[in-house]
């Protein structure tokens, strides 16, 4: 079996993945080896703002899981997209960037975790940013990942939707990530010259000219080799080759929310017991891997319109050669965002203490095809919107786990939905919302027809109904190698270190002690940079 050395070897060059590799090879006297399951991120489907409709059901660049079936669904399956591919899910997503609020770090910190308060994070988001909006004590400028204020290209039925929000009395927010991002607003996406900007291109394309960086592309780590306690370097097949490559420092996964649990469980660290029955030989029993699942839940109401949506622009022929003429020579109009415009933080009560719904207000309908096969440049042949919202901060807990002794065969994912009567409010809060939105001026005087779900949905009970038939997820799975300071309910310490094992961190979104308020992409850049200083912090004082 061939062998190599690095100084840190790291599994997944992912949205954490890049910036990890980008930040410890600035340090030109250590090696760094990135090992890469997926292949390049050079598809202009990719680039392309847009284009990610077309990448949900490409196998070669997304590992395209299917959980398994969801009583609080009716017993179907939810599929997730997660990307396979440099840049990772970061290159196959809808690019919005939000942070969460404050207080979701809080809860973080409040949790035990000493360094993960909002202050304490705060630092590490500024320094991954080139905002739009400019420097201040919120956002950075110079930073590797552009942040794209879109609210002057936007479609003009969005501020249909904001006047319908001030005159339901909502607050409006200009940035979701300021320090009023309450209430309805235009989301802020990572673009840079009407280009995506994930980690891959951010972080990892100015990184690959340094010497001591070794980037390993369709090499699929099969698992962490652990000798004496300590990881030494990790066991990975290349092609048909089966190889190892040992790490002098650390082993870092930053394979994500669902690989890293999976490779952590084939390295023989998990529940004895279910590694057992797999054949995996123990080597250090943890049953919190792959357990803490959290995601969010999300259902979009479909409404039609007397006034022209992007339907009317992305639905002819000549509406299609328009868009990308002016996308050719000005790198502006719809091809360049996410269809996701805008959206807002809400709560379903005065009487909360935080939002707990977030919406999304996309001008553009998809009613004749499945959410995870909407193809973004064919929409309804007819003038419509969509209409959406996710529970914050969900309270129900799913887990993952390996369903074989092949590290190649996908694990047996259950995200245990609407498992708490708080989440089964939630629901019922948010259609009940998005109706009452729907029925108020000005939006209300465009809308002619409720596609979906329609009329005969006119209760409470029925919409709940609905809600368990159309629901899915909006792709933000995180918390499955949760941070904590119980090594028998947690998976890391507040160092991102594997609890029982030397010189192994996991860095990505599986180590979110709880579900970020919104889109998961940015908080995970965060953790990256934060994990990053964390590993350089280390091996100063060593």
């Amino acid at each position: 079996m061939d062998t190599e050395e690095a100084d840190y070897v790291i599994v997944g060059a992912g949205t954490a993945g890049c910036v990890v590799a980008s930040r410890l090879t600035e340090n030109a006297d250590v090696k760094v080896a990135l090992l890469e399951a997926g292949g390049s991120d050079m598809s202009i489907w990719i680039q392309l703002p847009i284009g990610y409709g077309r990448t949900f059901f490409d196998p070669k660049i997304n590992w395209m899981f299917d959980t398994q079936p969801i009583a609080a669904l009716g017993g179907r399956s939810s599929y997730w997209p997660r990307g396979k591919v440099i840049g990772g899910s970061g290159s196959i997503n809808a690019m919005v960037h939000v942070r969460g609020f404050p207080h979701d770090f809080e809860d973080w910190r409040a949790a035990g975790n000493i360094g993960w308060s909002w202050d304490d994070v705060l630092p590490f988001f500024i320094r991954t940013e080139d905002h739009d909006l400019g420097p201040s004590d919120r956002h950075g400028r110079g930073g590797p990942q552009h942040v794209t204020d879109i609210s002057r290209h936007v479609h003009p039925l969005c501020d249909w939707f904001l006047s319908t929000g001030r005159e339901m009395g909502f607050p409006e927010t200009r940035d979701f990530n300021g320090p009023a991002g309450e209430g309805f607003g235009i989301y802020q996406i990572n673009t840079r010259g009407g280009w995506r900007a994930s980690t891959a291109n951010a972080y990892l394309w100015p990184a690959r000219r340094r010497a001591n960086l070794k980037l390993m592309k369709h090499t699929q780590a099969t698992r962490v080799l652990i000798e004496n306690g300590r990881a030494v370097g990790v066991a990975y097949r290349q092609g048909k080759r089966e190889k190892v490559i040992r790490a002098r420092r650390e082993v870092i996964l930053c394979a994500g929310a669902i690989g890293s649990p999976h490779l952590l469980q084939h390295s023989g660290i998990g529940d004895g017991e279910t590694l057992r029955q797999q054949g995996i030989a123990v080597v250090h029993h943890n049953p919190a891997v792959g357990q803490n699942l959290q995601d969010h839940l999300a259902v979009s109401y479909f409404y039609r319109t007397s006034v022209p949506t992007l339907n009317n622009e992305l639905g002819p022929f000549r509406g299609k050669a328009w868009a990308a003429l002016h996308y050719l020579f000005n790198r502006h109009g719809p091809l360049s965002m996410s269809v996701n415009q805008a959206g807002g933080f809400v709560r379903s009560s005065p009487d909360l203490a935080r939002p707990d719904l977030q919406l999304y207000f996309s001008p553009v309908s998809y009613t004749k095809t499945p959410l995870a096969s909407r193809r973004l440049l064919n929409p309804d042949p007819f003038p419509a919107f969509l209409l959406s919202f996710n529970s914050c901060r969900p309270t129900s807990r799913g887990h993952l786990a390996i369903a074989s002794p092949d590290p190649f065969a996908k694990p047996a994912i259950h995200p245990n939905y609407l498992a708490t009567e708080q989440d089964v409010a939630e629901a019922r809060a948010g259609v009940r919302l998005l109706r009452q939105i729907a029925q108020s001026r000005p939006l209300s005087e465009v809308i002619t027809e409720e596609l979906v779900p329609g009329t005969q949905c006119a209760d409470e009970d029925s919409l709940l109904e609905d809600f368990r038939a159309r629901a899915d997820t909006v792709y933000h799975p995180t918390s499955t190698c949760m941070m904590g300071t119980d090594p028998a309910r947690s998976v890391v310490d507040n160092q991102l270190r594997v609890h029982g094992i030397a010189d192994l961190r996991v860095i990505d979104a599986s180590i979110f002690p709880s579900i970020t308020s919104g889109n998961v992409n940015a908080p995970t850049v965060m953790v990256a940079e934060k994990g990053a200083a964390l590993i350089r912090a280390a091996a100063q004082v060593s």
